[in-house]
Parts: C-alpha cells; structure tokens; sequence
C-alpha cells in the first residue's frame, strides 16, 4: 500500500496526517504503528486522517502509536485545520471539525493563505467520574489521594474528550515519567486507562507540565492535556480562569470560560514535511 501523507507538529505533538479525500487506507490500527515507529516508519505520536462529515466540515479520526484509537487531540485539531485551509478543502476561517469527542469549532487567524493560531472551542470539561471514567462513588474527583508505587499523590480527574489524571508536583522535570507514568495509565481507578499531567503552578496566570499520554507515552504537547490542567487548577483554586500552559514543546494559551463552561485553547500549528510511504518496502 502506498500513500501520501503530510508530517505535522502542533507545539512538538506530532502526526502523520493522511487526506482521505484522495487516499483510501486499511488496516489502519497496524498502519498507524507502523508510521508511528520513529525507526522503521515516519516517526509520529500517532495518525490522523482527515475525512468527509455528514455533521460537520470535516471529520478527523486519530489513532495513537501504539494502533488504539482515541476520541480526541487538541493539537492534532489545530493541525487539520491549517491543513484544510493552506490545502484548498475549505476558504473558511471558522470550521467544524467532526471527532469522536463531539463536534469542535475552530477559529483560523491566517493571512494570506497561511495560518499561524488556531482557536479551538474544546466544549466543556466533564467532571462526573462515572462519565471520565474513574472508578468512584463521589460526585467529582478532586485533589483525592491515589497512591502509586507506594506513594501518595493528590489527583484531580478531567475528561475533555479524554480522560486525564492532574497531579500537582514541586518539579516536573525531576519525574521519573518514563517509570510512573504507565503506572498512573494503567492504575485499577481508571477503567479507559488515563493520560496524566505531571503539573506545577508557576502563578495565577502560568503552569508547567508533562504529559504521559495513555497509549503514546510522553509527548512534548497535549491539547486535551492542558485544557484539563487549567480546570483542575481553577477547581483547586490555585489559577485564574486564563493561563499560558508552558509544555516541552511550546506554550498553550487556555481559557476555561464563565459564562458557556467551554474551554478554549489557542496555539500553533505547522507542516514539517510532505511525503510518500510504500508500506511494501518494508
């Protein structure tokens, strides 16, 4: 099988995007671990394709690199739509944009053909365990002691789309992410297995973090991720309902918004390159 495809980073989340306008794809679960492999294949967090929707401009299906499927991926949203728009699909510089989290519309600032941000309406955060899912009989999972590895860590539970594990830490950079973080994503509490956000409050108006996301590991950026953080630190009452989230890859400016309960993420996206994979090489 051989098909084009176009290499694309939002704040250093990256994806391999295919437009299936044109191309037609198969054994896509195996395909996106494939492309995903940063040795043998392209080298991505995982796969997006970008398709027809009945419901809205477009549709976005995403795969992670380990080949499960996942609902959503805010950076990945960015990127689609700076694809649709320099790629000619669509003139429009507010689209919707179908995913298995619900239909998102994303605001385009271009010029001249080029995009630079993309505001993404991520809807509003989903605080009800059962819905997350997180296995608890309470009505939200805020600031609970959840021990892992035998210590004890307070975790505020967020679903944007995705469910995500918020643990306050003193230093992010000094997590041994690569031991604790499959840990807290396969834990007993959360059935759907977790993305965690390893987080520090710089001010009322900043946050630091890492991210370990379920079936992708560490990434330098999460949409979803970071939406979820600024929640649940409003929700400690540690920030403002505005903050710049500071990634590995980049900076996230996010407003979780009084008066509709969405949230909003504004970054960047870019093209890093544009090519072809013959899978029968291999």
């Amino acid at each position: 099988m051989k098909f084009k495809f176009s290499k694309m980073q939002g704040i250093g989340n990256d994806y391999v995007y295919v437009n299936c306008f044109e191309e037609k794809l198969d054994n896509v679960n195996e395909l996106a671990k494939l492309v995903s492999d940063r040795h043998f294949g392209i080298g991505s967090d995982g796969l997006v394709l970008i398709k027809p929707s009945d419901a809205a401009d477009f549709r976005m299906d995403m795969y992670n690199s380990d080949g499960t499927q996942a609902q959503m991926c805010g950076n990945a949203t960015r990127c689609v739509a700076k694809y649709v728009y320099e790629r000619g699909l669509t003139d429009k510089k507010t689209i919707t944009l179908e995913t298995l989290a619900g239909i998102k519309t994303l605001e385009l600032n271009a010029d001249r053909g080029l995009v630079d941000t993309v505001r993404v309406n991520m809807g509003p955060p989903e605080l009800i365990p059962s819905k997350i899912p997180v296995r608890s009989g309470k009505e939200r999972f805020i600031d609970e002691p959840v021990c892992v590895d035998g210590k004890e860590y307070r975790v505020t539970a967020v679903s944007m789309g995705n469910p995500h594990a918020i643990v306050l830490v003193d230093d992010p950079a000094s997590v041994d992410i690569e031991k604790i973080g499959p840990m807290f994503e396969n834990h007993p509490l959360f059935p759907e297995r977790i993305n965690t956000e390893f987080t520090k409050v710089i001010s009322r108006s900043e946050i630091q973090m890492r991210v370990w996301e379920r079936g992708a590991g560490e990434t330098l950026a999460c949409g979803t991720g970071a939406s979820a953080t600024l929640v649940a630190c409003c929700l400690l009452g540690l920030t403002d309902r505005r903050a710049v989230l500071r990634l590995l890859g980049g900076n996230l400016e996010i407003e979780w918004n009084e008066a509709d309960n969405n949230v909003y993420m504004t970054g960047k996206a870019r093209f890093v390159f544009d090519g072809e994979f013959d899978t029968d090489i291999l």
